[in-house]
């Protein structure tokens, strides 16, 4: 036997945050559940053997016990219920019993038994980071990490994290983002490790508008991210990644200064005519205090000109429009500089003063000679 009874929109809350983590289709049906875990409150967890996130519930409970729900159903009946106290009752058949005002349903769960233990995490090494902090951080780094699993260990994101503070790194072969950001504190001395892209994105969707700080703990095979109520646990990706140091050239002898908006206004202006069967790259000359863009393709020609402060030497050189775009676009600054060198060699968006907390590498395409 076991019973509980909680606000359905805590409930609710709950299974929306872990249902992320559960598979869609599973050889193991309970894989598709959630697991009901009650003691003195009620833990939910979903698990995908990839990624686990549970979330504890403050509920009022007259007996604990274990059980798994299929997430959809479940979560199905109780967004529909009305907004009140939903009280939970199963019974040894795993028959389940949810009432909530005058709606009444009755489920079957399945055996927790079935259910895999979501790892443990040895705490070595932790950290405390800003939850609003964490967000943005992942936020403007996490559109470069790889999709290609040929290099699975790019298909995550790298963290840094020394005395100095938190530096992420994403690279996917055309582009590279770095974000860094000061600690609140830090346990355990210098690690680092390389997360999977997709877990970062549940931790940016748990992670709130606040100040709280997150914490994330380092174990040896997989790393726990922890945002109020809520734990995130997902597998380390191993592999040597980027050394991405030395892969920023930075000797670069043209520096100009652009507004974020403006460039980006400009370059989303040409894009018009480039499309997913008309490719084209956008190009770029830059002259004294302006750059001029423009893209032709088979539907047609498009000129802008994006006034900067500084002299580009009449440099010529070519981006693909959505990568040089999502670089400004995600970097957290009004303006930036661009440092370039040749038409072949990579731009870099860095902040115009201050500590250098992001930069942004784009690899450019080579141009067909002038058209």
């Amino acid at each position: 036997m076991m019973k509980f009874s909680c606000e359905k929109v805590l409930l609710q809350s709950a299974i929306a945050v872990t249902s992320r983590a559960v598979a869609q289709k599973s050889s193991i049906p309970a894989l598709e559940g959630l697991l009901l875990h009650v003691d003195h409150q009620l833990t939910v967890s979903g698990y995908n053997m990839q990624t686990g996130i549970r979330t504890k519930v403050s509920a009022d409970v007259a007996e604990g016990g274990d059980i798994v729900l299929n997430a959809r159903l479940f979560g199905d009946i109780i967004r529909r219920m009305p907004d009140d106290v939903v009280t939970f009752t199963a019974d040894d058949k795993l028959m389940v019993h949810l009432s909530c005002g005058d709606a009444d349903f009755d489920i079957l769960g399945l055996s927790a038994a079935d259910y895999p233990e979501l790892p443990e995490v040895e705490d070595q090494y932790c950290v405390y980071i800003q939850q609003k902090t964490l967000r943005a951080m992942i936020e403007e780094t996490s559109f470069a990490v790889s999709t290609n699993e040929s290099r699975p260990v790019h298909t995550g994101a790298l963290f840094e994290i020394n005395e100095k503070g938190l530096t992420m790194v994403a690279v996917d072969g055309f582009r590279l983002a770095i974000r860094r950001e000061p600690l609140e504190k830090i346990e355990g001395g210098a690690f680092s490790f390389v997360a999977p892209g997709s877990a970062l994105n549940e931790v940016k969707g748990i992670c709130g508008d606040t100040e709280d700080l997150a914490s994330v703990t380092l174990g040896k095979r997989h790393i726990l991210f922890e945002v109020g109520d809520t734990e995130l646990i997902c597998r380390r990706l191993e592999g040597e990644f980027l050394d991405y140091k030395n892969a920023i050239p930075r000797k670069n002898p043209i520096s100009v200064i652009a507004d974020t908006k403006s460039l980006i206004n400009s370059i989303d202006r040409v894009s018009v005519v480039i499309s997913d069967k008309l490719k084209s790259p956008v190009r770029c000359t830059f002259g004294s205090d302006k750059v001029f863009l423009s893209a032709k393709t088979g539907n047609g020609d498009a000129k802008d000109v994006c006034r900067i402060s500084g002299d580009g030497g009449g440099l010529e050189i070519g981006f693909n429009n959505r990568y040089l775009m999502e670089a400004l676009r995600y970097a957290p600054a009004d303006t930036v500089k661009i440092e370039l060198n040749t038409g072949v060699s990579p731009a870099i968006i860095v902040p115009v003063d201050g500590e250098e907390n992001f930069l942004y590498m784009v690899l450019p395409v080579r141009l067909k000679s002038a058209e």
